[in-house]
């Protein structure tokens, strides 16, 4: 058997793993950071209480018992691609076919470590917890929520989750009877933020804002973040006494470090089908991915899957001598059902159309159900519904 070698344990890796497993035709291993699978789309709730950490995580070993993939838990650290090999903090892995899902690194802003990232490391939902839990406790405070973007790719910037995150902080401070007491203040230095999902998302986003009482800062450049705020270019400042960001995509420092070729902002060039330019044996898929699209491509964990399955379907063709190949691009889209605390809104956008639904009270209920379906699914337990 030809051995595959996945790198990452997130969405991409894992359902790529699922599937070149059930193809049976190949000696799968999944290299992964961690032993689990972080369900980030629902790590909103963490913060707030509505989910405890371990309900945001799904063992990799109870993905493995119904697809009994190898899993070998290290930190990838140099990708050579020329000599089709990958060394890993304790060990080195030879493979025939390389799929590489190790995600992105962030912008580095000054200031940084002055912040919180819902997107970052899974421990930080904690952290944020600890941190609202203790303005709580005080009775009062200042709460800024943002996201940035990267100028040399448009597709690396992830603000979902923080209108998500912010809409969840307002409910919960209200149900505390406290939200009187609090100055909640959405920033990001796009005029627009939000325009991805579609004209007709702004004007929504906008009267939640207003009826939820939420102050928001758009449009200035970020200059750094201070420990009690956030500075703009124009000399103005943001005074927080927390401040959760979610900084843009950046190309991943073992991506750079390698031999594959990348993009301007450091990610792996590929083709229509995921395979890497120079390397047939090598595919790249999800964020530490160059993406080609429309201005409004997005980066999201459902493309990220599709991305695996088609990469896994290609090398399937490609041992069995076929010349069918699946392409990612005409299925790019944005698709979320983004929370707003106690409902939701649904977004969908395509190149042909583009539309905001929102979904009063069942929304939320569809989102948390999102979360069980993923984790049925990815241990076989429940069909996995077409697209999704």
């Amino acid at each position: 058997m030809k051995r595959i070698l996945v790198l990452g344990g997130g969405f991409a890796g894992v359902q790529t793993a699922i599937e070149l497993q059930k193809s049976g035709r190949f000696r799968v291993t999944l290299v992964s950071e961690r032993d689990y699978l972080y369900l980030y789309p629902i790590s909103i709730w963490v913060p707030v209480r509505t989910k405890e950490f371990n309900d945001v995580k799904l063992p990799l070993p109870s993905v493995q018992k119904k697809y009994p993939f190898e899993l070998v838990v290290d930190r990838v650290q140099e990708i050579r691609a020329a000599e089709q090999k990958v060394v890993c903090a304790s060990r080195e892995l030879a493979y025939d076919y390389l799929i590489v899902a190790i995600g992105a690194d962030k912008m580095k802003h000054p200031g940084i470590e002055n912040t919180l990232s819902i997107c970052g490391k899974p421990e930080i939902s904690l952290k944020i917890r600890e941190r609202l839990d203790h303005l709580v406790n005080q009775g009062k405070g200042k709460i800024a929520v943002g996201f940035g973007g990267n100028p040399r790719d448009k597709s690396a910037v992830r603000g979902g989750p923080g209108f998500e995150l912010m809409f969840n902080i307002h409910h919960y401070l209200r149900k505390k009877g406290l939200r009187e007491n609090f100055e909640l203040t959405f920033f990001a230095p796009m005029a627009e933020p939000g325009a991805r999902m579609g004209k007709n998302a702004l004007p929504m986003i906008d009267r939640l804002f207003t009826s939820f009482g939420i102050a928001k800062q758009f449009g200035k450049k970020i200059t750094g973040f201070e420990p009690d705020g956030i500075s703009f270019e124009d000399g103005s400042k943001l005074v927080s006494d927390l401040t959760l960001f979610i900084p843009a995509s950046d190309g991943h420092a073992v991506a750079r470090a390698s031999d594959l070729p990348l993009s301007e902002a450091g990610f792996i060039r590929i083709d229509d089908h995921c395979q890497v330019p120079g390397f047939p044996n090598v595919y790249a898929i999800g964020d530490i991915a160059a993406l080609d699209g429309p201005e409004w491509t997005a980066k999201q964990g459902h493309i990220a899957e599709l991305m695996g399955r088609n990469a896994a379907y290609n090398i399937l063709q490609a041992e069995k001598n076929s010349p069918k190949r699946k392409g990612y691009q005409q299925s790019l889209n944005i698709l979320c059902v983004m929370d707003t605390g106690n409902g939701a809104a649904f977004v969908f956008r395509n190149d042909k159309k583009s539309f905001l639904l929102p979904m009063p009270v069942v929304g939320h209920w569809m989102k948390k159900g999102w979360g069980v379906y993923s984790k049925w699914t990815k241990r076989g337990v429940f069909p996995r519904l077409p697209g999704l």
